[in-house]
């Protein structure tokens, strides 16, 4: 297994579907603030659903369409980062993030991103990478901001969730882009 270590006490790992009890309990901490924008983790509920979340991000890194990276502060696992929609044919990718409220103001996803983005740029050849996320969700939306991801666009009322149709932003940074952005990201 392999790890970055993102801060002092802060890393990134794989996250695997044997992690499911880990996972069920990081979940639960921040169910209400991860679940105001985005389902996710909304399904795992007890410890054989949560395994099956992991499980099917673990599917889509064998078929090589995403990636699931949890993130620990002092051991225990606060949030994460995942690529989806990887297209390698048409070198189009998307990134995700979500953390517990403890875990924010850090810096975690940030940092978090930065060897995603280089893997998904350096590693797999992507020629774009992109950021969507509901517009009430300014967390994400400045992190998009502080990678030098640009925005495209909205798609208003798009996303209905927990009874609210949410606007979605469309943000992308390509390939191109990356070095300066990240440059400028690094020298902060």
């Amino acid at each position: 297994m392999y790890e970055i270590a993102l801060d002092e006490t802060a890393r990134l790992r794989p996250l695997e579907p044997w992690r499911a009890e880990e996972f069920l309990a990081h979940i639960e901490r921040g169910r209400e603030f991860i679940g105001q924008f985005i389902p996710f983790g909304s399904t795992a509920t007890d410890v054989d659903s949560a395994r099956a979340a992991l499980q099917r991000y673990a599917d889509m890194r064998a078929a090589d369409t995403g990636a699931l990276h949890g993130i620990w502060v002092d051991d225990t696992l606060v949030g994460g980062v995942l690529t989806l929609n990887v297209d390698a044919e048409r070198g189009n990718a998307e990134v995700g993030c979500w953390l517990e409220p403890s875990a924010t103001g850090r810096g975690l996803v940030t940092r978090a991103m930065l060897p995603m983005i280089d893997w998904l740029f350096d590693g797999r050849g992507m020629h774009r990478v992109e950021w969507i996320a509901a517009s009430g969700n300014v967390p994400s939306l400045n992190v998009a901001r502080r990678l030098g991801f640009t925005r495209e666009g909205v798609r208003r009322e798009a996303a209905p969730w927990r009874g609210v149709r949410h606007d979605l932003e469309f943000w992308s940074l390509l390939a191109r882009e990356w070095p300066s952005a990240r440059a400028a990201l690094l020298a902060r």
